[in-house]
């Protein structure tokens, strides 16, 4: 049932296209006849005119086909009904081969995109042709059989007499002079369908004669498959790119249709290399990159199947396949370009060879089947030809990419090792781990390649290709990093290793000197490119590994911080732009080691002496490292890592006072609880210093983050004081202890110095910062001084406790009341004499406290003498206020 469907549909199909389109033939035939009479009567002998051209390129298949064939035939321009003359007037390339024909033709002599009608008309009943002269043949064959009409023989000659003619077929209307008039009709070029058919069919005919009859042997098979593959690969110089997919695909296909009992690894991959080379000539002189794409995949994927599945593994087996693959590529594929060009777009082919020849190295370097070193000895032999491979031919940057990452892929494993069994099963097993000291002698022969070659192809290139130079110098520093890092982490003492600290050493001194060649190639000079910049980062960062390996990580954090001095002290002798942001991004790496470790060497190893320890020494020293690295960016090339410069410099100079002071207060423990009212005052008595010196010093050199760093810190002063102060940390609210001694005790220290702090930085900014940021400062000062005079005045009554548990007694509840007039008049004198309205606002605010006091709480609390002092005192106040002002007016009068 099913095989009749498809014949149904194979019959349908054709039946319907031509009816349809044998209205439109019709057509056509009148129209040419009409051009013929026309030109024989000099009719059209003139060049037509630009409207009676446009009016020729209007005519589309939809407008012939609503026209009357009668008003086509008086209006519209017709051709001569002579293949000559069509020849002539419009050349029309023969098959999809011809390139340079097609190229030829004008942009706007490029038809109208096809209709479905068009399309199928030209283009599917082709393909459909093909798929059905196929199945045609198969289904010969079955029949036959089932009949019994001839003997398997006599099946298998004429199934090959069958392909035969369709490859002859296709031949002879190749060569008859087949045209393709109709855009898009190119990938439906019949010639070729025909041949494709025959293929598949000889295809079949030898797989039966071998798999299905036993006529032949393998040997005889294999010789004969393959060379029905490489026949039809070579025909797709006449045929097109399509051809050469099926032969391909045919010649790939053909090891798996083929059982031996003793496979030949070597008549494998020879075969291969000569179906490889075939693909590598023909691809090449046609340039189709998308089939030699898939020639070396197809070649790649039988390398990586044969390392995974064979029991004994044969590497120089290995090595020729993909030595050879490297070298069509190179001496085929990217022959006659130039040499060290940079490609405009990714060449596929390049990349499918580095992909694969990446996996085969680290397969073959992590073979748990190895008992020797030959299989990374043959690894070590594809990466180093793969590089020099890159070096040769620019255009295959991508080797130089997948040898890199090969190298990396093998060595992280060293990181894995150790991880589960599941992981060094998965990446090696133990037989890779067992290769030891011959891995360290792989990773310097590694580490030597790829910086040689990396710096000296960077230092030819960097001049007429950057970016060219810049990938190279790349791999030129991960790739002995990388090796360097692994076996560390692999073999080393994590801890402290000073063998591999002074290997880093070597190539923290070879990156920075390559660097510094390559630059001196640079055009201009010294001029500090990608590529440099690349050369003199991976120099940084194998510093900082470097400290990490040779000291512990107190001494590791402060020569990081020295360290980020030196970039900044190079730009003296070097205008490399990479210089100030390195010192930028080393002064990060010193801020985010303190994040993690804020004891600088632990909290066990952190001694209880205060102000000289490791602290000091964590915090200070890389303080007065960054201030270096800025006072001399200032002075040379400026910019943005200047102030990220200065901005660390003031963060970590805040952070050793405040770090000093805690660890001073709490015993010598960072890491205790909450601070305690007094701890918080240094860090508000800080945060207050740190905004005056910061305005100081913007006044004398001008910087945005001293400029906004001032105005952060006096807002988060300001937040301190309204949160801490007066909230959680108020002794009122504790309970906390405020000293024994009557003035110096903890609302010294906790208000009235902080008060007088906020007051000053007020003042000495006025006239330097916006109005908002000195009245905040003089609105939280003013609040600080009654914050201190009143809870000095609950000390007097309560003594070293003022705890709010302890309630209220009747001469302190008028105390208050008494020293907040007393402080207002104050305040207003003060504004008056310092022609400040924030004073005086503040005095107004205070005075009317003490009025809401006198008469919604003294009234009802106290009884006696001291209610009526109380509002006779405000009364006497109040009316002086009254006095005072209208002097101050009549005075301003007169």
């Amino acid at each position: 049932m099913f095989e009749g469907l498809i014949g149904f549909i194979l019959v349908l199909v054709p039946l319907v296209l031509v009816l349809r389109l044998r209205a439109r033939v019709g057509l056509l035939e009148r129209e040419l006849g009409a051009l013929r009479s026309l030109v024989l009567s000099g009719a059209i002998a003139a060049k037509p005119t630009v409207e009676e051209a446009k009016a020729v390129e209007a005519l589309t298949p939809e407008v012939i086909d609503a026209q009357e064939p009668s008003l086509l035939e008086a209006e519209a321009p017709v051709l001569a009904h002579d293949p000559d003359a069509v020849s002539a007037a419009e050349p029309i390339a023969e098959g999809p081969w011809d390139q340079a024909a097609a190229a030829a033709v004008p942009p706007e002599k490029v038809a109208a995109r096809p209709d479905i009608e068009t399309a199928l008309g030209t283009r599917w009943a082709v393909w459909v042709g093909g798929v059905a002269l196929a199945l045609g043949g198969v289904f010969l064959v079955r029949y036959s059989i089932e009949a019994g009409y001839f003997g398997p023989a006599a099946r298998l000659t004429l199934a090959a007499l069958f392909g035969l003619v369709l490859i002859g077929g296709g031949e002879f209307i190749r060569r008859t002079g087949f045209k393709v008039p109709v855009q898009g009709a190119a990938a439906a070029y019949i010639p070729a369908i025909l041949t494709a058919a025959g293929a598949f069919t000889l295809f079949g005919v030898v797989y039966a004669a071998y798999g299905v009859y036993g006529f032949i042997g393998p040997a005889p098979a294999f010789l004969l498959l393959g060379l029905i593959g490489v026949a039809t690969i070579a025909a797709s110089l006449v045929h097109g790119r399509a051809l050469a997919g099926v032969g391909l695909l045919g010649s790939f296909v053909t090891p798996m249709l083929v059982d031996s009992q003793a496979p030949n690894v070597w008549a494998l991959f020879g075969y291969l290399a000569i179906v490889l080379a075939a693909t590598a000539v023909i691809a090449r002189m046609r340039s189709w990159s998308s089939l030699m794409a898939a020639a070396f995949v197809g070649t790649g994927l039988w390398t990586l199947l044969y390392i995974g599945n064979a029991a004994a593994l044969s590497v120089p087996a290995v090595l020729f396949m993909t030595l050879v693959s490297l070298g069509l590529l190179l001496g085929v594929w990217l022959t006659r370009r130039e040499p060290f060009a940079v490609p405009s777009k990714p060449d596929a082919p390049s990349i499918a060879v580095a992909f694969l020849l990446a996996l085969a190295a680290i397969s073959l370097f992590i073979d748990n089947r190895a008992v020797s070193l030959l299989s990374p000895l043959g690894a070590a032999v594809l990466i180093v030809a793969m590089v020099a491979g890159a070096l040769y031919r620019g255009r295959a940057l991508p080797l130089l990419h997948g040898a890199g990452a090969a190298v990396v892929l093998i060595y992280l494993r060293y990181v894995l090792g150790g991880v589960s069994p599941a992981v060094d099963t998965l990446v090696g097993g133990s037989a890779y781990l067992a290769m030891g000291e011959s891995l360290r002698w792989f990773g310097l022969l590694f580490g030597a390649v790829f910086l040689a070659a990396g710096f000296w192809s960077a230092r030819r290139m960097v001049a007429a290709q950057p970016l060219f130079a810049a990938n190279w110098s790349s791999w030129a520093v991960i790739a002995p990093f990388a090796v360097a890092t692994c076996l560390w982490l692999g073999f080393g003492n994590i801890d402290r290793d000073l063998f591999y600290a002074a290997a880093m050493l070597v190539l923290v001194l070879a990156f920075a000197g390559g660097g510094e060649w390559v630059a001196r190639n640079e055009h201009p000079p010294l001029s500090g490119g990608v590529a440099v910049s690349i050369a003199l980062g991976g120099a940084a960062v194998a510093a900082i590994v470097m400290l990490h390996m040779a000291f512990g990580s107190g001494l590791t954090t402060v020569f990081c911080g020295v360290l980020a001095a030196v970039p900044a002290l190079a730009t003296r002798q070097r205008a490399y732009p990479v210089l100030g942001w390195l010192s930028a991004a080393l002064a990060v790496v010193v801020i985010g080691r303190i994040a993690l470790d804020p004891t600088i060497v632990g909290a066990d190893r952190l001694s209880t002496t205060p102000v000289f320890n490791w602290l000091l020494f964590g915090y200070g020293v890389p303080a007065l490292a960054f201030f270096a690295a800025a006072w001399q960016l200032r002075r040379t090339t400026d910019g943005r890592p200047r102030l990220i410069m200065e901005a660390a410099t003031a963060l970590l100079s805040l952070l050793t006072i405040a770090m000093l002071v805690r660890h001073a207060m709490n015993g010598g423990v960072i890491a205790s609880s909450a601070p305690t009212l007094a701890e918080q005052a240094i860090y508000t008595l800080l945060a207050l210093g740190s905004g005056g010196i910061m305005v100081s010093l913007d006044m004398r050199s001008p910087s945005s983050v001293l400029r906004y760093g001032s105005l952060g810190m006096g807002v988060v002063s300001a937040a301190f004081i309204a949160i801490q102060h007066f909230g959680l940390l108020n002794p009122l609210f504790t309970g906390e202890s405020t000293g024994r001694i009557p003035v110096f005790n903890l609302l010294l220290l906790g208000y009235l110095l902080p008060a007088v702090a906020a007051a000053g930085l007020a003042w000495y900014a006025r006239d330097k910062r916006p109005k908002w940021y000195s009245g905040i400062l003089a609105g939280v000062a003013s609040l600080l001084v009654f914050a201190y005079a009143t809870l000095s005045v609950r000390r007097l009554f309560k003594g070293e406790y003022i705890g709010s548990w302890a309630g209220l007694e009747p001469w302190e509840t008028y105390s208050y009341s008494a020293l907040w007039l007393v402080m207002g008049v104050g305040l207003l004198v003060a504004g008056v004499q310092m022609k400040s309205q924030v004073l005086r606002i503040a005095s107004a605010a205070l005075i009317v406290v003490s009025v809401a006091k006198v008469f919604l709480f003294d009234m009802s609390e106290l009884e006696g003498v001291l209610r009526a002092l109380s509002f006779i005192g405000l009364g006497a106040v109040l009316i002086g206020i009254g006095l005072f002002y209208q002097k101050l007016l009549t005075r301003a009068a007169r």
